[in-house]
């Protein structure tokens, strides 16, 4: 079997499935060497360091999940566009658990710039532009939600639900009932704040 040729992308890609199968924080560019079968200092031609290689982990992870947000949402409005964003980050915390772990580290420029970053929040806005709530609370709402996501997502991965009734998965459908409420019924910013 011919080896993969090394490039920043297929060393990543590597990185992510390392990050999978044991732990995000099991990522060293010596586990990623072992897992290509080359030798770590080979990678140095391709990769700064570890940060780097972390960093790399992180904008994969958002343009993976930018894709899958899009196809979610896509020809949705309201809460079955809210669902199915939702939806999108729960499967992919379940399916990719290494690269789900990427997005929940403080990032870099890199990563911050890239496009799955700017796509991600433009299909958010896209989201909240089927509720009434006005533009210049987007960025309240953005932040809302993804807490309240990625809140949730961690409690379920740390086993936090699985020892209660109902199922986690009612509570899910409620969790996104409640975000619907509450995006129907955002209040006005303070009077401080207004456009």
């Amino acid at each position: 079997m011919k080896a993969t040729p090394l490039t920043v992308a297929s060393i990543v890609e590597a990185a992510a499935d390392v990050a999978d199968a044991t732990g995000f924080d099991s990522v060293t560019l010596s586990a990623v060497a072992r897992r290509l079968g080359v030798r770590s200092p080979s990678l140095y031609s391709h990769v700064k360091d570890r940060d780097a290689l972390l960093e790399g982990v992180t904008v994969l992870a958002l343009t993976e999940l930018a894709s899958r947000v899009s196809v979610a949402v896509a020809g949705r409005a309201e809460r079955s566009a809210l669902e199915a964003l939702a939806d999108a980050h729960r499967d992919y915390a379940r399916e990719s658990p290494g690269r789900w772990d990427a997005l929940q580290r403080p990032v870099g420029e890199e990563a911050a710039r890239s496009a799955g970053a700017r796509d991600i929040v433009a299909l958010t806005a896209a989201v909240l532009r089927g509720y009434p709530l006005p533009e210049s609370e987007h960025v309240h709402a953005v932040r809302f939600i993804g807490s309240t996501i990625n809140g949730y997502l961690r409690i379920e991965r740390n086993g936090g639900f699985a020892h209660s009734r109902p199922s986690a998965d009612v509570s899910w459908h409620r969790i996104i009932d409640a975000l619907d409420a509450a995006l129907r019924a955002w209040p006005a910013p303070p009077e401080g704040e207004r456009p």
